[in-house]
């Protein structure tokens, strides 16, 4: 059994760790628990897990988050895994940053990495693990919200909700996406 995770993220050092980017943190958090190492590689960069009878290939796209969907396309076509199979790792303004959502496909609820991915794979049915950054800024400024890094008093919970999803991933490819969304879709992190 083969999956495709997904992190989404932008490339370069001003987006490293910024909201925008959790995607490519829990990718990078899956990466290191299993001892892999991401190489460039084409529209993205790829580590591949090997773990309990499963592979993994995890992405983090090179293209920025508007053109997501073309390295997500190019790496379903080349590993020839089907959409649900794959999980994308998002972040999401509408939940609060004590939530994860599970979901098996849906809108892109106006998240361009995910209108990219939609377009590119002509369905919005595939799994995807919405990552809760809240919507703490003042009216106009969401865009420096969204690019903006953790602050003190956010760290600890990021820190602790990447590795859940690390588990989130483990359990999806394992026990399967109904399962893995009743056994983690209620779970609140303290402040």
């Amino acid at each position: 059994m083969k999956f495709l995770i997904v992190g989404l993220g932008n490339i370069g050092a001003e987006y490293h760790h910024t909201r925008h980017n959790i995607g490519f943190d829990v990718a990078d958090a899956l990466a290191v628990k299993h001892n892999v190492s991401f190489n460039s590689d084409r529209l993205a960069d790829v580590a591949t897990v090997r773990w309990k009878g499963k592979i993994l290939v995890i992405i983090k796209p090179t293209t920025y988050m508007n053109l997501s969907g073309r390295a997500v396309k190019y790496w379903m076509d080349k590993e020839k895994i089907p959409a649900e199979n794959m999980m994308v790792i998002l972040d999401e303004l509408a939940l609060p940053l004590t939530t994860l959502r599970i979901r098996p496909g849906g809108s892109d609820a106006g998240h361009n990495g995910l209108k990219s991915i939609q377009e590119a794979i002509a369905t919005n049915q595939y799994p995807r693990l919405r990552f809760g950054i809240g919507n703490d800024f003042p009216k106009g400024r969401q865009v420096d919200y969204v690019l903006g890094r953790w602050n003190e008093k956010e760290e600890p919970v990021v820190r602790q909700k990447i590795d859940k999803c690390v588990e989130v991933i483990e359990s999806f490819a394992t026990i399967g996406l109904p399962r893995t969304m009743n056994n983690y879709n209620n779970l609140t992190f303290p402040l």
